[in-house]
């Protein structure tokens, strides 16, 4: 479903230059979500944004969906993987309302006019049809970010980008809306690729786990592995300690999961 090769970002020119991911590869089956886990800046949203299109300064291969992507994609090609950011006020234009948002995809695909899609959009992701018709500013930090769930989806890929999805959400908000990307995944089967420094997130949602560390994977553990602190790098082990030791376990979010 996805296959990475040899995949590298660079920024500056000259002196300036710097190399933010380095030669990574990696692929994930369809079905499967993938997680990436690492320090601030260590180049995961890089990969992430390159896969999704909004970072043009890759190199490498990537093939989405049995599909070569140049980084230059065509219009179709951005129907294979669609993105839910971090903001989930931020990514949503505040002045407009919230069928705009949502048929706003269509309407730029030429797909339409997109509004007959608007209300079975906001029940798959458990809204009422009635808030189609609010203001960003009018909904919670959740129902916001089921929104920008919904919008991801409204042109049926076959990828969902996660960046950070819940980390600006409590705790308890966070558990709804893994419930739901598991839900959406399971009826969609649809194939992740989740962007998190949380590991209790990461336990939850991923069958496998890259480690990142200056722009190169460091370390492969499954969901298994993760859940018995089982790491075979110092960098991996290092993260874990830190979470188990006050930062989050990985166990503080499973008990409000389902």
């Amino acid at each position: 479903m996805i296959d990475v090769e040899n995949l590298s970002v660079s920024f500056g020119q000259g002196a300036a230059r710097s190399q933010v991911v380095k030669s990574v590869s990696f692929s994930v089956r369809k079905g499967e979500t993938l997680g990436i886990v690492g320090e601030s800046g260590c180049g995961k949203s890089t990969v992430l944004r390159s896969l999704a299109g909004l970072d043009r300064h890759w190199e490498g291969s990537i093939r989405l969906a049995g599909e070569a992507i140049d980084p230059d994609r065509r219009r179709e090609q951005l129907l294979l993987a669609q993105m839910v950011f971090q903001d989930p006020y931020g990514s949503i234009h505040p002045r407009h309302r919230i069928q705009r948002v949502l048929a706003e995809p269509i309407r730029a695909m030429d797909k339409g006019p997109g509004w007959d899609r608007v209300g079975p959009a906001l029940r798959q992701v458990g809204l009422p049809e009635t808030f189609a018709e609010r203001f960003p500013h009018e909904l919670s930090g959740g129902q916001r970010q089921r929104v920008a769930i919904a919008r991801a989806l409204m042109l049926e890929p076959e990828i969902l980008l996660l960046d950070e999805p819940t980390s600006a959400l409590d705790v308890s908000v966070q558990a709804e809306v893994l419930n739901l990307l598991c839900d959406l995944r399971d009826e969609r089967n649809l194939t992740y690729v989740l962007v998190s420094h949380d590991l209790s997130v990461i336990a939850h949602m991923c069958d496998r786990v890259l480690v990142m560390q200056r722009g190169i994977f460091v370390d492969e553990v499954t969901k298994e592995d993760l859940q018995r602190g089982v790491t075979h790098h110092a960098y991996s082990q290092m993260l874990f300690e830190e979470a188990v030791n006050g930062l989050r376990t990985v166990n503080d979010v499973a008990p409000v999961l389902n």
